[in-house]
């Protein structure tokens, strides 16, 4: 498959590594038809989608083979019982190493589909932000990003809304920090769930390019 890593598969289950640049799923209009299911449904006529990254985003989905995993992955993201992580370099050193951010977010909708905190208005997000490694030459960090929460665009709001914003972004980060990568850099690295036939945990990585 064109440029789609696996990294788990079985009968019932495919965990692919989709590249940044890439649609999750078809969009509007016939310049929006390559995409993740596209490319993976010639090979795996069986396979749905249970979930979705952003296009800009890169790493782990999983693929489920059949309808009973298809229900069985969705109970899990539903009841948030998957714990996943990303990895993300942002700009500036993140301070305090570890911090909880918790920002109700809301569409902006004049200008959707970005995001933006409110207060008032917003659904509840939270992130845990955990610092890797700071790189003093380039003025960025390198963090790891739990989403206790699954709200739209939620890393990348949150990581801009606290002063770091993430390498590459061309929605939320100002000209300069866009520029610093050609792409977003931000990955979805790590995922443990329970198998959604055997029930058995699973955990599966698959490490950033950046």
């Amino acid at each position: 498959m064109q440029d789609i890593g696996i990294v788990y598969q079985d009968e019932h289950l495919l965990a692919v590594n989709k590249p940044s640049g890439l649609l999750s799923v078809p969009g509007r209009g016939p310049d929006k038809q390559d995409c993740l299911i596209h490319r993976i449904l010639p090979h795996y006529p069986n396979a749905r989608i249970v979930h979705r990254l952003d296009m800009a985003t890169s790493g782990l989905i999983l693929i489920p083979l059949s309808h009973d995993s298809q229900v069985a992955l969705g109970q899990q993201f539903e009841k948030r019982t998957m714990e996943k992580h990303y990895c993300a370099l942002v700009e500036g050193s993140l301070e305090p190493q570890s911090q909880l951010i918790d920002l109700p977010l809301i569409c902006d909708w004049p200008n959707r589909p970005l995001q933006m905190v409110d207060h008032e208005n917003g659904k509840s997000a939270q992130t845990q932000a955990e610092l890797l490694s700071y790189d003093g030459e380039n003025h960025c960090s390198r963090l790891t990003l739990k989403p206790l929460t699954g709200r739209s665009h939620q890393l990348r709001v949150h990581m801009q809304a606290i002063g770091h914003p993430i390498l590459g972004d061309e929605f939320y980060a100002p000209e300069a920090v866009q520029k610093k990568s050609p792409r977003l850099c931000l990955h979805a690295e790590f995922l443990t769930l329970k198998h959604p036939i055997s029930g058995e945990e699973l955990s599966m990585h698959c490490p950033a390019d950046f």
